[in-house]
């Protein structure tokens, strides 16, 4: 556990002609170092206030002999940010100490593993809570996209959505609601679902329509896929399928013959699995059966001639 050093109290310490010098047990006058100087080490947290922002580096008074040096990649989780655009001269911040010293004699700090180390205790506790967290997509990486969400969370591209996902790229700068599905200190690494809540939205909006449908309706839907036994159709939000026998009053090779993808149909539920949440639809049903209008004329005991197409 990092150790959080209250270095806040000696920032605000001013030195004054009255103060700087103490007498030590042998009667001499020395710099009051206790004033002056604060304890810590490696890994400790402490408050410093910004006394001087450079390209490359930062420069914080924490209350050391010297100035603490914040490197410009230990400022943020965000990659190629400018030192200008995240702090001011004056402000008081959080930091991590990576070396108390270096072997120039400089204190080496860290302003994003401090925010890293804060964060991971909120973040844990909403994993455990099962609770959601927001955050910006930043960052296209190898598999999926880093998330900001105070530390930098992996979003893995299967993860994204329930349907097919649009170029990484798409989604920097977009907020992402989301669900944390592991979470490991150790390694710094936090794991993210954006599909999982897109999934329980559309759960509880399914349930919702379901329990409007009933068998004999006619509803609108789209061509989502089709496959060699028929065509899924998403219709109200709901997943159906339209077996390639529900497709055609004629005989149908394939689906393909019938409907592409994006097509929108109207179609008739023939059943209705609530529990898998599923239906099964007829698109033939919503058509005029040829047979019907073919016999009307004819009548009972009529002798036609015929022709066999399939044996």
């Amino acid at each position: 556990m990092i150790k959080k050093n209250m270095a806040e109290d000696n920032i605000n310490i001013k030195l004054t002609e009255e103060n700087y010098m103490v007498e030590n047990e042998n009667g001499e006058m020395v710099p009051n170092y206790d004033l002056t100087m604060i304890s810590f080490n490696d890994g400790d947290i402490l408050k410093g206030r910004v006394v001087k922002i450079e390209k490359a580096e930062v420069l914080v008074d924490i209350g050391f002999k010297s100035e603490g040096v914040i490197p410009v990649s230990e400022l943020s989780i965000r990659n190629s940010i400018k030192p200008e655009e995240v702090l001011n001269i004056d402000d008081v911040i959080e930091i991590m100490v990576l070396q108390k010293e270096d072997q120039d004699g400089r204190c080496i700090l860290s302003k994003r593993r401090a925010e890293v180390e804060q964060n991971f205790d909120r973040v844990e506790k909403i994993f455990e809570n099962n609770e959601t967290i927001e955050g910006e997509a930043i960052e296209c990486v190898k598999g999926g996209l880093i998330v900001d969400i105070g530390l930098r969370g992996f979003l893995p591209a299967s993860l994204i959505d329930v349907r097919k996902t649009r170029e990484l790229i798409s989604y920097i700068g977009e907020k992402c609601v989301c669900k944390i599905i592991e979470v490991d200190r150790n390694r710094n690494n936090v794991v993210l679902s954006r599909k999982a809540i897109i999934e329980d939205e559309r759960r509880e909006q399914r349930k919702e329509v379901m329990d409007s449908m009933e068998v004999g309706q006619i509803r609108k839907g789209v061509i989502t896929s089709i496959a060699d036994f028929g065509a899924f159709v998403d219709a109200d939000g709901v997943d159906g399928l339209v077996h390639i026998s529900e497709l055609s009053w004629n005989h149908v090779k394939h689906p393909s013959e019938v409907v592409e993808v994006n097509q929108e149909v109207d179609v008739e539920i023939l059943d209705i699995d609530r529990e898998k949440q599923r239906l099964s639809l007829g698109l033939k049903q919503t058509q005029k059966d040829p047979w019907v209008e073919k016999i009307k004329n004819y009548s009972n005991k009529d002798v036609v001639n015929g022709k066999s197409h399939k044996n």
